[in-house]
């Protein structure tokens, strides 16, 4: 446990420091926060599509986090020759893989986790549909302040203590976005103490953990892949796989009848569409918690094979 726990945190560490990592999270606030301007042109509800805008460019985050980052996990250091060091300890080669499926899951976790209280901030905010709406100042206020107090005490850490930069503003914005979704749960864009009027939805809640899930199974498919192949072959096949799933019911649903190859493919891809809640979020219907729970086994399931599998490849590649 304690090899396992000390490989898996120092993936998460050096993921936290990548400066992919960071560049994807950036760039996913930025869509957050421009998300209720590029939502006020339709001819429908505006906040509909300003929560489905919302819950893709969450679902994208955590893919590309995923993606990116598992698929440098074991193949980088099969390259750089460094897992020569770390199996001679010894550690076991199933310990590497799982502990290396943990880190970047945690990693995931991280920046889905951080994306998921902008999406809510957003969605609290809302679509200003005419010039007579007033922003939402709360919600402003609250994100003006995250953002602000984690760069200067990012900047203190680095200057007092060498801190990295990127990786402490990351954990900071996730701490202090705790306590101002807290807060935002409680008080009104009046500044009242309202709980009841919050402006938060529970189907956004439950439509991030499934994505979570869905996300998660594209970690353990990349650390799988990157155990035998390099990044490149990794990224595009997980791009491939990911695309693929996204378009299963339609893609093989009706050819499985009649053909196998379809058949095939339809139990081997994940169906990433399960993980999707946009008809819940336009027909103003709720999710229930037996379909997260059916959910959350099949990628459990899901994720628990890939691994399996990718622990048997591990097992025989040369890594000397």
């Amino acid at each position: 446990m304690n090899k396992l726990y000390t490989i898996s945190k120092n993936t998460f560490i050096e993921i936290l420091r990548q400066p992919v990592y960071s560049i994807i999270i950036l760039t996913s606030l930025l869509l957050f926060i421009l998300s209720p301007s590029i939502a006020m042109y339709t001819m429908d509800d505006d906040n509909k599509l300003l929560r489905e805008i919302g819950l893709s460019t969450l679902f994208l985050a955590s893919l590309f986090i995923a993606i990116f980052s598992a698929s440098g996990a074991v193949a980088e250091e099969i390259e750089s020759r460094t897992i020569s060091t770390v199996l001679s300890k010894p550690v076991q080669r199933p310990v590497f893989i799982i502990a290396k499926f943990f880190g970047v899951t945690a990693a995931v976790i991280l920046a889905h986790y951080i994306c998921t209280i902008a999406l809510l901030m957003a969605i609290r905010h809302g679509v200003q549909e005419s010039v007579n709406d007033e922003p939402d100042w709360t919600v402003l206020t609250s994100g003006g302040i995250i953002i602000l107090v984690s760069f200067v005490l990012s900047a203190f850490f680095n200057y007092v203590y060498d801190w990295k930069f990127t990786s402490t503003v990351i954990v900071l914005v996730a701490v202090f976005a705790t306590f101002g979704i807290i807060f935002l749960a409680f008080i009104d864009n009046g500044w009242k103490f309202n709980p009841a009027n919050n402006g938060l939805n529970t189907v956004d809640i439950y439509g991030s953990i499934l994505l979570l899930l869905g996300a998660l199974i594209i970690v353990a498919l990349a650390v799988a892949l990157s155990a035998r192949f390099n990044i490149v072959v990794t990224l595009s096949v997980c791009i491939g796989i990911f695309l693929l799933g996204l378009v299963s019911d339609y893609a093989f649903s009706n050819a499985s009848q009649t053909h196998l190859w379809a058949k095939i493919c339809r139990y081997l891809i994940p169906n990433l569409q399960i993980f999707w809640v946009s008809d819940a979020i336009y027909e103003n219907s709720k999710v229930p918690l037996k379909y997260i729970a059916m959910t959350a086994s099949y990628a459990v399931c899901y994720t628990g094979a890939i691994l399996a599998l990718a622990v048997a490849i591990f097992q025989r590649r040369q890594v000397g």
